[in-house]
């Protein structure tokens, strides 16, 4: 597990303060494990203001992003995607909660792909 994910996990399990650094480094080590777990340009996933990257559809099918605004898109906190590439959150109850952002008819897809890390 990429040291800041275990930092920033234990930091949300404690209730104690995640340092912005911590917490850059980690929204980008979810994205790349993600990208590089599910490769393609389906569905671009996006942890604001720290990073973003393009993932495919689990089935292989879908509209490839090149350019322009994406047709399936999931947005969510550097929090959320750490808990939810860790296991500690579910993306249903992630969902439930308003704490994913997503539209498009892959995008849901994402929720499948997690968690990554155990």
């Amino acid at each position: 597990m990429n040291p800041a994910i275990g930092r920033v996990e234990a930091a949300l399990s404690n209730g104690a303060p995640v340092s912005r650094d911590d917490l850059a480094a980690a929204a980008r080590a979810v994205v790349a494990a993600l990208a590089a777990a599910n490769p393609g340009n389906t569905i671009e996933v996006r942890v604001p203001p720290f990073a973003a990257g393009q993932v495919g559809a689990l089935d292989g099918a879908g509209p490839t992003h090149r350019r322009g605004t994406p047709p399936n898109v999931v947005e969510l906190a550097p929090e959320t995607a750490v808990r939810l590439a860790t296991g500690a959150l579910s993306w249903e109850d992630a969902v439930q909660a308003s704490l994913v952002r997503f539209s498009g008819a892959h995008a849901s897809d994402v929720g499948q792909m997690l968690p990554l890390l155990g």
